[in-house]
């Protein structure tokens, strides 16, 4: 079977359509803090996300700062939205430790999956970060597997994971100050490694604040060629160390099946 992904661009179908529609005649919710939204009207965890990833133009830096300071605050409030990180990147959209001003993330946490379309194609965040963009991805993500949690909110599966379809992952980590300089002491094996696993279509290094609380998000042909990766070498041998000399306070390690994927991203196109 094909793994290509729909495009966002093609109509909304009926089911999302009636969604939104209900959500625009639903009494407005409270602004949205920087901190995660608790709880939700079903009484479960959010089950799917967007992601954009952004290379930035040049004269759009003090704008992205800007973002990078306000947090959740310069997305607003949307349906379904449970919560919201805007992210850093290292240099290149990479894994180091010198800040990369250019690049940067979104990453938000939906209870359903027509509220993440529709986050998707009409949020007024996603539209201005492509616009200021020389090159920009946009994800819309559905859980199948989950672990751990971001600031307190967990997520949760809601279908299962194909074998031989692309498989999304999100890892984030609140590093230890203590385990800080081992943490990064692994970092650059890792990401060699990384560059050169098979099966792997992008990664991203990404994070809410310098050296301490870290994520990543990569994009794979299959599940069998993410775990070739996570199992073994430099990635597998930093794993077991991180997990039983406990380098972080918190972390998750999330699979996403994805729905859509629209742009490109370091010169590959997606969609």
């Amino acid at each position: 079977p094909s793994s290509r992904m729909p495009d966002l661009s093609t109509p909304v179908h009926p089911a999302r359509r009636s969604a939104q529609d209900a959500a625009a005649a639903a009494p407005a919710r409270p602004a949205l803090r920087p901190e995660p939204v608790a709880g939700t009207t079903a009484g479960r965890a959010p089950a799917h996300a967007v992601l954009q990833l952004l290379h930035l133009r040049r004269r759009s830096v003090p704008w992205a700062l800007g973002r990078l300071a306000l947090g959740a605050r310069c997305v607003g409030q949307h349906e379904g939205l449970r919560a919201v990180r805007v992210l850093g990147s290292g240099r290149g959209g990479g894994f180091g430790i010198a800040p990369g001003l250019r690049h940067q993330g979104l990453f938000a946490m939906f209870d359903d999956e027509a509220s993440a379309f529709a986050f998707a194609q009409g949020a007024a965040a996603v539209r201005d970060g492509a616009e200021r963009s020389v090159e920009s991805l946009l994800a819309v993500l559905a859980v199948t597997s989950s672990r751990g949690s971001w600031a307190g909110v967990p997520m949760q599966p809601v279908r299962q994971a194909e074998a031989d379809q692309p498989v999304a992952v999100l890892t984030r980590a609140s590093v230890r100050l203590r385990h800080a300089a081992t943490f990064w002491g692994h970092s650059p094996a890792s990401e060699r490694a990384l560059a050169r696993a098979a099966g792997c279509r992008l990664a991203a290094g990404l994070g809410e604040a310098p050296l301490l609380r870290q994520a990543t998000f990569s994009l794979w042909d299959s599940a069998q060629a993410l775990q070739a990766y996570a199992r073994h070498g430099a990635h597998g041998d930093a794993a077991r160390h991180a997990m039983g000399e406990g380098w972080f306070s918190e972390w998750m390690f999330v699979r996403f099946a994805p729905l859509s994927l629209r742009g490109s991203w370091q010169g590959r196109s997606f969609g």
